[in-house]
C-alpha cells in the first residue's frame, strides 16, 4: 500500500475532493517522513512543521466547504531557497549573503500560496546556484537518496532529494544551464525546463526558468498549470496564455532526434549511451521516426558563456566586503576570480556565444518534433564534489546537452530511463520547439507508459 507522502498530487487532491483524505493527515505524514530522512539528506532550508500545519488546517476547511483556492489546494510542497518568500531571508546559497527577510513573495511563491498549496520549506542549493552540486558554504552538503554518498546535482539540490526521499509530491527549482534537469536526471525525477519567460521569474534573467520537479509527468503539467499564471514583474515573460495541459498524444509520425554527442564537454558514458538508445528505440516501436542529431555546441560556445558567467559572478564578489566574500565556497571563489582580469571585448565575445548557442541549437533541431538525449552524459558523482569534474576550472563540461535550451528558450524535461549498475538514476532529456512546453510534458507521458517498470523510491 503507498504510504500517503508517497501518493501523487493528482491522487491526493482527488481523494480530498473526495474527502477521503484531509490535507492535515497528509501533511502530519509528510512530516513524519522528513523528520526520519532530513539529518542524513539535508534538503531544507527554513523547515516550518508549524506552519505547514496551519496551512493544511486552512485547506482542510475549504475543501469541507468544497472551496479550494486552486488545482494543487492542500498540496505538500517545496520551493528552492532561491524563490524569496516573504519574511524568509534568501541566503542564495553562501554564507556570504546578509540574512535579510524578503520582502514578498516571488512570482513562483506567490502562485502556489494563491492555490492553496502546504508550504513546508525551502530547498537547499549551492553558492549562487552555480555548482551541480548540493556543496554549499551556508547549507550542510545535500545528499541523494539513492545512494547517499552521491550527489543528487543542482544547483536545485535538495528539491531533487527531497522529491525522490518523498518529501511531498510537489517541488519547484529553477535552472540556468540545467539546474532542474540535472538533479531531476540524477534523482530519478521528472523536471521541467520550461520555454523561456513560460513562468515568470523575479528577477528576470536571460535563460533563467522555475519549474517543476516531480515524480510523476501528470503531477508536473498540474503545477505547471499553477506556476504559468502571469506575473507583471518579469518583463521577460511570455503573454498570458490558457493552455490545455493535459497529456494524452499519440507518438505515431512523430519525427524525434537522438542526441548524442554534443559536440563539446564529457563523453557520455556507456550505462548512460545504453539507456538514452533504448529510451529511442521505445519511441521509434510506437511509431515515431528516429534520426540521428549532429553535434552542434562547439569549444568557443562553452568557453564563452563560461568568461562572462565568471565575470558576472565577480562582479557580484567584487562588491562584498571582504570579510563576506572570504566565506564563499572556496570553488566558486576560485571560479569567480578567473573573471577578474578579463578585457571587455572578451566578456562581450562571451556574452555573444548565448546568441551562437540560440541559434545553433534551433537550426540543429528544426526538424524535429522532439530531441532526446541524455540529461547529463555521467551518472552522480560522489556528495563533496561540486560538479563531475571537481575542477573549477573545467566547470561546465558536464551541461553540454542542457543548456543550449537555456539559451534558445526551448522547453525541456527530464525524466528517468534507467540505473547504472549501482543503482542511480539515469535521465532522458526530452526537448522541443519553442513554447511547445505542453507537447514536451505528452511525450514523456507517452515515455512513461513505454519504459521498464520503474524501482522503488528511496524512501527510507
Amino acid at each position: 500500500m503507498t504510504e500517503l507522502p508517497d501518493l501523487t498530487a493528482v491522487e491526493l487532491v482527488a481523494q480530498y475532493r473526495a474527502k477521503t483524505l484531509s490535507p492535515v493527515e497528509v501533511t502530519e505524514a509528510v512530516l513524519n517522513r522528513i523528520d526520519a530522512r532530513e539529518p542524513e539528506l539535508h534538503a531544507l532550508y527554513a523547515y516550518d512543521p508549524s506552519g505547514a500545519l496551519d496551512d493544511a488546517k486552512a485547506s482542510e476547511a475549504r475543501w469541507a466547504s468544497d472551496e479550494p483556492l486552486g488545482p494543487i489546494d492542500g498540496v505538500p510542497l517545496t520551493l528552492k531557497e532561491n524563490i524569496a518568500t516573504r519574511g524568509t531571508p534568501v541566503p542564495l546559497g553562501t554564507a556570504a549573503t546578509a540574512l535579510t527577510p524578503a520582502v514578498e513573495d516571488a512570482p513562483a511563491a506567490a502562485r502556489v500560496r494563491e492555490s492553496g498549496g502546504v508550504l513546508l520549506a525551502k530547498t537547499t542549493m549551492p553558492d549562487y546556484g552555480m555548482l551541480t552540486s548540493g556543496l554549499s558554504s551556508f547549507h550542510e552538503t545535500a545528499r541523494n537518496p539513492w545512494l547517499t554518498s552521491a550527489s543528487p546535482g543542482g544547483s536545485s539540490a535538495g528539491a531533487g532529494a527531497a522529491a525522490a526521499a518523498g518529501y511531498g509530491p510537489l517541488h519547484v527549482g529553477t535552472d540556468i544551464g540545467g539546474s532542474i534537469r540535472l538533479p531531476a536526471g540524477w534523482c530519478g525525477l521528472t523536471g521541467l525546463k520550461p520555454s523561456f519567460g513560460r513562468v515568470p521569474v523575479d528577477p528576470p534573467f536571460l535563460g533563467r526558468v522555475a519549474g517543476p520537479m516531480t515524480r510523476t509527468v501528470a503531477d508536473t503539467a498540474l503545477l505547471m498549470s499553477v506556476l504559468a499564471a502571469p506575473d507583471e514583474r518579469d518583463h521577460l515573460s511570455l503573454p498570458p496564455a490558457d493552455l490545455d495541459w493535459s497529456l494524452e498524444v499519440s507518438l505515431a509520425g512523430l519525427r524525434i532526434g537522438l542526441h548524442l554527442d554534443p559536440g563539446v564537454g564529457l563523453p557520455v558514458d556507456p550505462a548512460t549511451r545504453d539507456a538514452i538508445t533504448a529510451a529511442a528505440r521505445a519511441f521509434e516501436a510506437a511509431g515515431a521516426v528516429v534520426e540521428p542529431v549532429g553535434p552542434f555546441l562547439t569549444r568557443e560556445m562553452l568557453d564563452g558563456l563560461d568568461v562572462f558567467w565568471r565575470t558576472r559572478a565577480w562582479s557580484d564578489l567584487q562588491a562584498l566586503p571582504e570579510e563576506r566574500r572570504a566565506k564563499v565556497l572556496p570553488y566558486i571563489a576560485d571560479w569567480a576570480t578567473g573573471g577578474a582580469d578579463v578585457a571587455g571585448v572578451d566578456v562581450y565575445r562571451g556574452f555573444a556565444q548565448i546568441d551562437a548557442i540560440s541559434v545553433a541549437a534551433l537550426r540543429a533541431t528544426a526538424a524535429f518534433d522532439f530531441v532526446l538525449s541524455p540529461a547529463c552524459p555521467v551518472a552522480a558523482p560522489p556528495a563533496e564534489w561540486a560538479s563531475p569534474t571537481n575542477d573549477p576550472a573545467r566547470p561546465f563540461e558536464h551541461i553540454a546537452f542542457t543548456v543550449p535550451y537555456n539559451m534558445s528558450g526551448q522547453p525541456a524535461v527530464s525524466l528517468n530511463c534507467g540505473y547504472t549498475d549501482d543503482g542511480r538514476p539515469i535521465g532522458l532529456q526530452i526537448a522541443g520547439r519553442r513554447f511547445d512546453d505542453v507537447g514536451v510534458l505528452r511525450a514523456a507521458a507517452a515515455y512513461e507508459g513505454l519504459r521498464e517498470p520503474q524501482r522503488p523510491w528511496p524512501i527510507g
